[in-house]
């Protein structure tokens, strides 16, 4: 039956997943918005005994009538023994081959380094310290700022340029996003500015609020019913086991989603039940002794289990061959894409339909949930559990910021910190057992 405007029109959110087919492989794919009903539509071929899916557009963006026309002109070619998404890759590099003479052109003419090129050197005297080595940082430039100003003189760009591109980050419902590139383009221009590249940092008035908008702090907690329902919804979430142990550690450890990613085996005692996160790893750069309670024991030597790798506990291999862990937003990435109904966005990665909210752990939830809410989660439970403050901060290396206490009182509470993971892995244990709907949890903060 061919798709029409009106029957698209007629959608409701209950429609939500499902597909929508029409002869000639158009396939549009049904999805809640928070402005109304949308369809995404692919043109789906087979090549050589293979499966494939070409986007064609989103209704109702897009007119239907376009949409069709994209999957006849793909077909067309498709017919002619050309691979349409091979073609559109081939169309795509060369307009980047033109982007690149045009740029190439410009220096030329100009005789300047260019607000790209001028970036790549305060990326090798300034980002290449930081922890990811300006990954994040130079992943953000090159997707929103380079093609804007990237081929101008650093000079040429004007403040109006600078807060074009953030206003079309925010556009995008990238608020976050916008504040970070906010803050990178500030550091970017001041280092500027010190070497006498340009006159003034035309962004130094520039703040949050006038872009992205002050970031509300984030107090998600998983409720003990949440956190009940947490092992059976992991299971059923078509997660890889690694990452299923890797959530349930952080729970039992409270440290950081990256110091779980970037940890090597050489840090794990076992035996001693003891896990160093090295300076290195640290968000604070003060390295931290975790010592593993029953439950973190369990999923710790599980991951040590499944590891591959004779170095890292969740390994990865580059295109090279080389091996290192795996990317810092995976498993981040992984949650999120399991709860689909909380954002106007596609998973960012191909995934069944029926995992798209196989995370949302109660029917009521009003919010998603992170891997850092975890970290809150086991806290909150430390404080349940009658742990004092200054000894949850030590389990979450947070570092003391009165400066005359930091000098003077230096007990670490290494015994204390132990006792409290201890008391953590119980209560854990106790919460997330098969009957615990039946185990009455008291607020032991009393005793």
């Amino acid at each position: 039956m061919k798709i029409s405007v009106k029957q698209l029109e007629a959608l409701r959110p209950k429609d939500a997943g499902r597909e929508l087919r029409e002869l000639g492989g158009l396939l549009g794919r049904i999805r809640s918005t928070a402005t109304g009903m949308a369809a995404t539509f692919y043109f789906e071929f087979k090549r050589e005994g293979k499966k494939r899916r070409m986007p064609l557009g989103s209704w109702p963006r897009d007119p239907l009538g376009d949409i069709r026309a994209a999957r006849d002109a793909a077909r067309a070619l498709l017919d002619s023994g050309v691979d349409p998404l091979e073609a559109r890759k081939a169309d795509r590099l060369e307009q980047q081959v033109v982007v690149e003479t045009r740029i190439e052109e410009a220096q030329a003419v100009l005789g300047r380094p260019t607000f790209e090129q001028r970036f790549g050197e305060w990326e090798r005297a300034a980002l290449a310290k930081r922890k990811d080595k300006g990954a994040e940082t130079r992943r953000a430039f090159r997707k929103d700022i380079f093609p804007a100003v990237g081929a101008k003189a650093l000079p040429d760009v004007t403040r109006a340029d600078l807060m074009s591109v953030l206003d079309g980050i925010v556009a995008r419902g990238a608020n976050r996003l916008a504040n970070r590139c906010l803050g990178d383009m500030k550091q970017f221009l001041t280092w500027s500015v010190d070497r006498e590249i340009v006159a003034a940092n035309v962004l130094q008035t520039i703040t949050k609020k006038k872009v992205g908008g002050a970031e509300e702090e984030s107090d998600r907690v998983l409720s003990d019913k949440e956190l009940r329902a947490l092992p059976v919804a992991l299971k059923k979430a078509n997660l890889k086991d690694t990452t299923q142990h890797a959530l349930l550690l952080i729970l039992g450890t409270a440290v950081r989603v990256g110091e779980v990613i970037r940890a090597k085996k050489s840090h794990i005692d076992l035996d001693a039940r003891t896990w160093v996160v090295p300076s290195g790893n640290s968000k604070n750069s003060d390295a931290h002794t975790v010592n593993l309670s029953n439950f973190a024991v369990h999923h710790m030597r599980r991951l040590v289990e499944l590891s591959d790798s004779d170095e890292w506990l969740l390994p990865a291999r580059k295109r090279d061959g080389t091996e290192t862990h795996v990317d810092l937003k995976s498993i981040s990435k992984q949650v999120g894409d399991r709860q689909l109904k909380f954002f106007e966005r596609e998973a960012h990665a191909k995934r069944s339909v029926k995992f798209a909210n196989a995370l949302v752990l109660v029917p009521d939830a009003e919010e998603s949930w992170s891997p850092h809410d975890l970290r809150r989660t086991a806290a909150t439970l430390m404080q349940k559990c009658g742990v004092l403050p200054v000894v949850i901060d030590a389990c979450l290396n947070h570092r003391e910021q009165n400066r005359i206490k930091r000098i003077y009182q230096r007990h670490d509470y290494a015994p204390e910190a132990c006792e409290a993971w201890r008391l953590l892995g119980d209560r854990l244990e106790l919460l997330l057992r098969a009957d615990a709907d039946n185990v009455a949890i008291l607020d032991t903060r009393a005793a």
